[in-house]
């Protein structure tokens, strides 16, 4: 169990991959933030939960999933605490995205309403960001760095 979470924690001191992990907190975090709180013109969550049950179908398990790796992900990006689980959740969940609902709309993301979905562009860019944290660790300045140098 203690070598597991060194794994989890363990991270190369390399600027880029930092860039990596804010850039994915900082993207997500209004998504997040939209769905459970409602900030940001979103329906906070008890709305959100309805849409995503009743109107897409997602089990409340999904939907309330999906709040949460958004919001408390993103956050822990930011101040890069167990930011390879966050990605490797990120990943998966924007995965199941684009096998569920973008696959069908093509590429390209639906900038002028001629489509009648989104196209996965923006997932992909999402998933491969998460990867570079998932692979790499938070990087520089991050709790997973202060944490690992007090073991």
């Amino acid at each position: 169990m203690k070598n597991l979470f060194k794994k989890l924690i363990t991270t190369h001191p390399n600027l880029g991959f930092s860039i990596a992990r804010l850039t994915l907190g900082l993207v997500i975090f209004p998504h997040g933030a939209q769905k459970l709180l409602g900030l940001f013109g979103g329906y906070g969550y008890s709305g959100t939960m309805e849409s995503l049950t009743t109107q897409m179908g997602l089990p409340s398990i999904v939907a309330f999933s999906v709040i949460m790796i958004e919001f408390f992900g993103s956050i822990s990006l930011v101040l890069g605490l167990f930011s390879r689980f966050w990605a490797m959740s990120l990943a998966g969940m924007f995965t199941g995205i684009i096998i569920t609902t973008q696959l069908e709309h093509g590429f390209f993301m639906n900038w002028y309403g001629n489509q009648a979905g989104e196209g996965y562009e923006y997932s992909l860019l999402i998933i491969g960001l998460a990867l570079s944290v998932l692979l790499n660790g938070s990087g520089k300045w991050s709790i997973d760095s202060i944490i690992l140098k007090n073991k």
